[in-house]
């Protein structure tokens, strides 16, 4: 099967967040002659090789063995990140990341220095120590979309975040290496997975394996 033939696409949300989010994104996407799947997971519960364990039998058991593309929110494109890192890796079209800080995440960092804040990231706080840019694990084409819109957010709770920012996520923690594109897009962190916008940019990728400009 050829990666223009892949009608399969596997839907990853980010922390805190229900799969019910993704739903918007997936009727947009399914108007366009996709099978969505939405992967639930409870993020801030458990081991990233937990949850990377159960997206690859998830989406394997989805698309029936076949390839399958991923569009994932923040923490969710962690958990593909992981998946596909694995020997039993699924078979793979193209990946999406919206506003993913795989480099760590500076807001998150300034939240765990509260009792609260580390009660609310759970085991998931490792994985936002600041770290290198790392190299993606896969063949597969990524595209990477960010926000530039800081309005909304828990950075601009838990104080202002230098550069480029999405209100949670920085540019600069976005970056991978080996990614084939990226594109900014004046979004906050939370409206990446609500912005019409932001679907065509992903479904362009999706389909072409590069972003409109």
């Amino acid at each position: 099967m050829t990666v223009d033939a892949v009608r399969d696409v596997v839907l990853a949300h980010g922390l805190w967040m229900p799969g019910i989010v993704m739903a918007p994104l997936a009727r947009r996407l399914r108007k366009r002659g996709y099978r969505m799947h939405v992967f639930g997971y409870a993020g801030r519960r458990g081991p990233l090789e937990r949850h990377a364990d159960r997206l690859v039998r998830f989406a394997k058991e989805a698309a029936g063995g076949k390839p399958v593309h991923f569009v994932a929110h923040s923490m969710g494109g962690c958990v593909v990140m992981a998946a596909l890192d694995r020997p039993d890796a699924p078979a793979v079209g193209r990946v999406v990341l919206l506003g993913t800080p795989v480099c760590g995440c500076l807001s998150a960092r300034r939240l765990a220095l509260l009792a609260p804040g580390r009660w609310m990231l759970g085991e998931s706080r490792g994985l936002w120590n600041e770290g290198n840019r790392p190299k993606w694990p896969s063949n597969a084409p990524l595209g990477v979309i960010a926000g530039s819109r800081p309005s909304l957010g828990l950075g601009r709770l838990m104080g202002r975040l230098p550069g480029v920012n999405d209100g949670v996520v920085r540019l600069d923690e976005t970056g991978v290496n080996g990614m084939a594109d990226r594109i900014v897009v004046p979004v906050s962190h939370t409206e990446l997975i609500f912005s019409a916008g932001v679907e065509a940019h992903a479904a362009q990728f999706l389909a072409h394996g590069s972003f409109k400009r």
